[in-house]
């Protein structure tokens, strides 16, 4: 049987979301390392360092530096390592819908129950910028903390999580018609 324009897409944004992801995690093992090297001198001088050093920073140094580089470096990086996991289970439903598309069969609880779980994790992106934002209100007892990506996240995030919530409701009623109509002769 021949592919439809819509499987032929959802195959090339399946290997497009495959990818994004085995990106995210190989970039989440270098979270704390990158946080903390751009603490101390900048992500801008970091190439300075020997080879071997950077990779071993990159890769296992910067999970030792924990407490030794400040507050602000400490609640950076288990932010950007909380998002990116987050963010790692929304691209993993993602995969999971495509596949049931590729399959010619997208109707299915499963696929709601997958978008229910990705706006959850929006939700829980857009809860942890909010609290970065308000821990840097009272950190740095300014307002600047308001004009961050962070407080870009906490909408941003919401409206997706309120996104995948509706179309997790379409395709679970989606699917209940289409057992109706299965049932039906």
């Amino acid at each position: 049987m021949e592919k439809t324009a819509v499987q032929k897409l959802a195959g090339v944004l399946k290997i497009l979301v495959t990818i994004t992801f085995v990106c995210n995690l190989i970039v989440l093992v270098m979270v704390p390392g990158l946080v903390h090297i751009s603490v101390r001198q900048g992500l801008a001088e970091w190439w300075q360092y020997d080879a071997d050093d950077t990779l071993h920073m990159l890769l296992l140094g910067g999970w030792g530096q924990w407490g030794q580089n400040g507050a602000y470096a400490d609640v950076l990086a288990a932010f950007l390592l909380f998002c990116g996991v987050c963010t790692a289970v929304i691209l993993w439903q993602g995969r999971r819908v495509l596949g049931t598309i590729l399959a010619g069969n997208p109707f299915q609880r499963e696929n709601g129950v997958s978008l229910r779980r990705a706006g959850v994790c929006c939700f829980a992106i857009s809860a942890a910028a909010l609290v970065r934002v308000v821990w840097g209100l009272f950190y740095y007892q300014s307002i600047a903390s308001l004009l961050t990506y962070n407080a870009l996240f906490v909408p941003i995030f919401l409206l997706g999580g309120l996104l995948c919530l509706v179309v997790s409701a379409l395709f679970r009623q989606a699917a209940e018609l289409k057992a109706e109509n299965d049932l039906t002769i």
